[in-house]
């Protein structure tokens, strides 16, 4: 059964690389086998979820890239996969005619099969390598209208943001290496050694907050709303957002091992689903007041993570994804429908599509947490393990799930309203409507209205005990009695509030609202903090690149050429002077050897051969032919030999 596991990540990898690389030829088929590949995956998620695969394989020396579906993956697997497909269904009708189908359907198949890579992952350089295609798919999907600035540069900030909290992770290795981790396998990093124990939590916790969009890092999900309405509805809900979150609980056993981080991550999560709902109340588009409730919601599994309450947190991401997935599909129906995502231009519209209305009002009602629908059960098991953890941490978390209330509350009563005199009135504020919902609208709302609403059944004793041992996490605290009853007054309260005070006339907004309806000026801070002193620092390195590098540089060229100038000089004078001085002399020396061997070599050659000459004509004179005169001249020879002998004596 290996080799489920990797036909588990192979088939949306695989399927969705496959169909972004086609043309626009194939764009009537894209959508069908886009939805047919993330149908099969679920199956073979469900397989898996069942069977409980593991594999292993080897990757760098030394380490090992393993996979393995147990009770944690097993959950987020088929949620996933679940969500994936739904999405797809209702993207399958949502794109023009002239819009890159198959880029769209590949990347989005990419983007769930990183997650269920990042889900399933035993080991850090898997995880790693996920985390990173997610982070890149998720910027090519945010900025699928490239051609759009504002949509091009919502989608630069979100990956720059969550790229720098991703930074953690690459601490976390570098410190588990340190630390002789040899394999990196998640399981082992809660063994280390101080000082690196501390560095590899503080590395994931970084990575983890950011990617779930966290307390300071929440401003990129409101960039990410740029995004086609099946984006958001899948990076809100079951991928990206939900892998922070998911890491945590995961890595809970390395959190307790430090002694710091349970709290840090419990109370971040606290005050992320408390002052994120506040700025979710200050939307005034629809889109904007889901993105902000997200991360709201995430807060409450975060909660969960710090808390220990990992079956708790399990619990809320899985209610959670269902319940905003569908939401967020619900708003781009109306988007494509009346051309608007404001609230105030969205008077009446669960009137006028009512099947879209149903379920946007059952996805609000769940995501106020009123009862007995699945947040309202998912959020008293994140509330008591918070319980456990101190009664300040339970409080703030009580009234985080108040504000939720408020928000849910507030795009109910403006979708909810009458319809105006002039039903156009005020609709077409940002594109123009198509009057209609896609065909393939209702099939995914039903399912994920369904599940968003019978998901509590997972907080029932029965089913919560199951699912606590499932994720290994038996001794997790129950909600007591009061505590249900607790948390539904306190949300039934605030909803009601919040009816009534929708209903009233909005004051003027002071500057607290101002400050919430623009994300805590989250963005602006990071400018201020981050981005304006690094540019800071790049413009003093330019400048000291330019006067002080580039002036050695030009000052080394000067003395280079300088120097250049002084060794001509010296060639030119002394080397070519010598040289021409040396071959003057050497021409000078050529013309006297030839003179010497004209007027003297050579006229003793000529005296010498004259001579020779003359002793020839005197050898030749005896050569008469005359016998008496060879005797008389043997005769003279014989006498100046006999003189010379005697006068040598």
């Amino acid at each position: 059964m290996n080799g489920l596991v990797w036909l588990l990540i192979a088939l949306p990898l695989g399927g969705g690389a496959v169909l972004a690389l086609t043309g626009p030829r194939h764009d009537r088929v894209v959508p069908a086998l886009g939805v047919a590949v993330a149908v099969a995956t679920l199956g073979v998620a469900v397989a898996a979820a069942v069977t409980r695969p593991a594999a292993s394989a080897p990757l760098f020396d030394g380490m090992r890239a393993g996979l393995a579906v147990d009770g944690l993956s097993a959950v987020m697997v088929v949620t996933v996969t679940g969500v994936t497909a739904a999405v797809l269904v209702f993207a399958a009708g949502e794109f023009a005619a002239d819009e890159n189908r198959g880029r769209f359907f590949g990347l989005m198949l990419v983007f769930a099969g990183a997650m269920l890579v990042t889900v399933t992952a035993t080991t850090l350089p898997l995880l790693l390598m996920a985390w990173e295609v997610m982070g890149a798919t998720s910027w090519a999907l945010i900025g699928y209208r490239w051609r759009q600035p504002e949509r091009a540069a919502a989608a630069d900030v979100a990956f720059l943001t969550t790229r720098t909290a991703d930074l953690g992770l690459y601490l976390a290795a570098g410190a588990a290496l340190a630390a002789g981790i040899g394999s990196l396998s998640l399981d082992d990093l809660a063994h280390a050694d101080s000082p690196w124990l501390h560095l590899i939590t503080a590395g994931v916790v970084v990575a983890a907050l950011g990617k779930s969009a966290q307390l300071p890092f929440s401003f990129w999900l409101s960039r990410a709303m740029q995004g086609p309405s099946p984006v958001s509805a899948l990076l809100h809900s079951a991928t990206m957002v939900a892998a922070g979150a998911y890491l945590l609980l995961r890595l809970h056993p390395l959190s307790a091992a430090t002694g710091w981080a349970g709290p840090l991550v419990a109370w971040t999560g606290a005050l992320t689903a408390l002052v994120l709902g506040v700025v979710a109340v200050a939307q005034t588009d629809l889109k904007q007041l889901l993105a902000a409730s997200t991360s709201a919601q995430l807060g409450f599994m975060v909660l969960a993570a710090g808390s220990g309450g990992v079956a708790a947190g399990t619990t809320q991401l899985v209610a959670h994804a269902a319940t905003k997935s569908g939401l967020f599909l619900a708003a781009g129906a109306w988007l494509t429908a009346l051309g608007t995502e404001r609230l105030s231009a969205l008077r009446g519209a669960a009137r006028s599509y009512r099947l879209v209305g149903a379920a946007f009002t059952v996805g609000a009602l769940t995501l106020a947490g009123l009862p007995p629908l699945s947040l309202w059960a998912a959020k008293d098991e994140v509330l008591a393990a918070a319980r456990a953890e101190g009664a300040v941490l339970y409080a703030v978390g009580l009234a985080a799930a108040a504000v939720a209330a408020v928000y849910s509350v507030k795009a109910l009563w403006y979708v909810t309203r009458p319809l105006p005199e002039n039903p156009t009135a005020g609709y077409d504020t940002e594109r123009h409507g198509t009057r209609r919902t896609a065909p393939t609208t209702p099939l995914p709302l039903l399912v994920l209205t369904l599940a968003a609403a019978v998901l509590g059944v997972l907080a029932l004793p029965g089913p919560a005990a199951w699912l606590k041992r499932l994720v290994g996490a038996a001794g997790e605290p129950s909600p007591e009695p009061w505590e249900l009853g607790l948390s539904a007054a306190v949300t039934v309260a605030a909803a009601v509030l919040a009816w009534w005070r929708a209903s009233r006339p909005a004051p003027v907004p002071g500057s607290v609202a101002r400050w919430a309806h623009g994300w805590l000026y989250l963005e602006r801070a990071a400018r201020a903090v981050v981005v304006r002193p690094v540019l800071g620092l790049a413009r003093g390195l330019a400048a000291f690149d330019d006067r002080v590098v580039d002036g050695a540089v030009r000052q080394t060229a000067r003395g280079g050429r300088a120097a250049a100038r002084l060794a001509r000089r010296l060639d030119d004078d002394v080397v070519d002077g010598a040289v021409r001085r040396t071959a003057g002399g050497g021409l000078a020396a050529a013309r006297f050897a030839g003179r010497l061997d004209d007027d003297g070599i050579d006229s003793a050659v000529r005296a010498i051969a004259s001579g020779a000459r003359s002793l020839g004509r005197w050898a030749r004179r005896p050569q008469t032919g005359l016998l008496h005169q060879y005797y008389a001249q043997a005769a003279v020879g014989f006498a100046v030999l006999a003189l010379i002998i005697l006068l040598v004596r």
